[in-house]
């Protein structure tokens, strides 16, 4: 009977063990964990390169948001400003390597594989043949509010609880008819100083689209044209550009930020991003279900990409069709490593260069008496996606889910819609009201400190209803 328990004991172990091993082949812990150390390598080369800020202050803040701070503790990372140059490590091991490049902003080494490097004279690209169709929005000096109800919105979008570090606050813009009428910035933050958007990005990303639109390049009711799914009998050939804007493709690119979804691995763990998001499966017909995602942004990014003439010519395309006209001239694109714009997050840009970006949604897409989106694509963009909360490309309170009945529930207008990226990157878009309100931080509440905007929304537009 012992030799009989003895035995069943091992196999028992051997099962468990053939198991964990499976387990470990499929979730890879390991890859994870190189996904965390690409986060801080990343976003640390991003706040010390592109927004010049202190290396162990921006540490100490990447470091303290979900998924990295656990590991805190572990990860060690050097700033190596003689090559511009980022690592970080969980204890010597699974090292992550990041470096800036004028051009491009910070772009993650992959192992064995040197990143392509874009030549454009990125300074150049920032003076514009012509004066901007957008003009000055502010003075060179920070705009302090007239009215102390708006001085008093500022400090409740500052203040923290007693004891608590969790909205981080970096700047808040405020836009009346097109002139900023408030702001305000963190210690060691100014007017230019370009801060990360995160998947305020995709945002833009509909902005370029919009325009190829425009231009006849791309159409979203069209198939999306990405040479892969057009196999023959493959059924991604079904899906049209419109289902990655509203993130319905079906695929199996769902993102939960956990480190082992395929957006995570994707932005961290790939030099080919596209190509990566590209080979998913379909799970579901296209148009059928939603899923936040990335990875859906980012083949957008290949359209852009592709239908601009490549690296160099997407880069030119976006400055002369985009940021110059609007003047924004604090951008920062990033890039992944085979030179395609990382489409899903990391565009840089001031607080007020944002809110230019607004400004041309607010505008319906004209500038100047320009038509730069094609008519009803502000509208378009701003549609609910049926069930959910999320247009094509922005969040739309023209719709039903947590965040959009969160903001009307508190008396933000069913109208408004804005970009959203991670820790609380905020573009609000108030076309009754005629408002642009931004803000910027690292807010590590888990909702990226949403009721701290909705108090912001509603206590602007008390002040600004009338004037």
């Amino acid at each position: 009977m012992k030799i009989a328990r003895a035995g069943l004991v091992a196999t028992a172990i051997i099962i468990v063990a053939g198991a964990g091993a499976v387990a470990f082949d499929r979730l890879r812990p390991d890859l994870a964990l190189r996904v965390a150390t690409a986060v801080v390598t990343h976003n640390v080369c991003d706040k010390v390169f592109v927004s010049n800020l202190d290396p162990q202050t921006s540490f100490d803040e990447v470091t303290a948001r979900d998924g990295v701070r656990l590991w805190r503790p572990l990860l060690r990372f050097s700033v190596d400003r003689a090559t511009s140059a980022v690592d970080a490590s969980l204890l010597g091991a699974l090292t992550s390597h990041a470096a800036y490049y004028n051009a491009q902003g910070c772009v993650l080494h992959q192992a064995g594989v040197a990143p392509y490097l874009l030549r454009s004279d990125i300074d150049a690209l920032r003076k514009p043949l012509k004066p901007p169709l957008l003009g000055d929005i502010a003075g060179p000096g920070v705009v302090t509010p007239a009215d102390p109800r708006l001085v008093s919105a500022l400090d409740h979008a500052f203040e923290e609880k007693p004891g608590t570090l969790l909205r981080r606050t970096k700047a808040v813009v405020v836009l009346k008819g097109g002139a900023v009428v408030a702001e305000r910035y963190a210690d060691g933050i100014g007017i230019d100083t370009p801060l990360p958007g995160y998947s305020l990005t995709k945002s833009v990303i509909n902005a370029l689209i919009g325009v190829m639109t425009r231009k006849g390049i791309v159409t979203p009711s069209f198939p999306a044209p990405i040479a892969e799914w057009h196999g023959h009998g493959d059924p991604r050939s079904t899906i049209e550009v419109e289902h990655l804007m509203r993130m319905t493709t079906g695929l199996d690119l769902d993102e939960t930020d956990s480190g082992f979804d395929p957006s995570s691995r994707m932005v961290y763990l790939h030099n080919d991003m596209s190509a990566f998001a590209i080979q998913a499966r379909l799970i579901a017909s296209p148009g059928t279900r939603w899923a936040y995602s990335s990875p859906s942004t980012q083949i957008l990014a290949k359209i852009i990409r592709d239908g601009t003439g490549g690296p160099e010519k997407s880069l030119r395309f976006a400055w002369r069709e985009l940021f110059n006209p609007l003047g924004m001239t604090t951008v920062t694109l990033e890039f992944d490593g085979v030179g395609t714009l990382q489409g899903s997050s990391y565009m840089s840009a001031s607080a007020r260069d944002w809110a230019r970006f607004g400004q041309l949604y607010l505008n319906d897409g004209v500038l100047g008496g320009t038509r730069f989106l094609q008519g009803e694509w502000v509208g378009f963009s701003a549609s609910a996606t049926p069930g959910t909360d999320y247009g094509a490309g922005f969040w739309t309170l023209r719709g039903h889910g947590p965040m959009a009945d969160f903001l009307a529930s508190k008396g933000v207008p069913r109208n408004a819609f804005l970009a959203s990226g991670d820790l609380g990157q905020r573009i609000v878009i108030l076309p009754t009201q005629g408002l642009v309100i931004v803000r910027l931080g690292d807010a590590t509440d888990p909702t990226g400190d949403i009721a701290g905007l909705a108090q912001l929304i509603t206590e602007v537009m008390a002040v600004t209803e009338k004037q």
